[in-house]
């Protein structure tokens, strides 16, 4: 008897704990704020930083840089890759064309 409540008790915590980043979403975009004299690295083991930009090296960081297109999406991948995506993301009314509403 013990054994099946805790076999429930874990099961419904399970259930609770993948449901929990479904419930956090919302339909609404929120601002991806970026500064000035910020550098923003994604590293080759997938982690991301944010470092604090001077000014004496200007030349070497502008070496190879590109804009980045407007109407780019950002995104993570299931497989933890963050990828990019050029091109309209939002429908006619402004809504996300990716999103849940679909």
């Amino acid at each position: 008897m013990i054994a099946h409540s805790l076999a429930t008790l874990l099961a419904a915590a399970v259930v609770i704990t993948l449901a929990a980043p479904a419930m956090a979403q919302t339909e609404e975009a929120t601002p991806w704020v970026l500064s000035r004299d910020m550098g923003y690295g994604y590293t080759k083991d997938g982690k991301t930083f944010s470092y604090k930009m001077g000014t004496s090296n200007a030349k070497d960081l502008f070496k190879g840089a590109r804009k980045v297109p407007k109407d780019t999406l950002f995104f993570v991948g299931a497989n933890g890759q963050l990828y990019m995506r050029s091109g309209p993301f939002l429908e006619d009314d402004g809504s996300f064309k990716f999103g849940t509403n679909r």
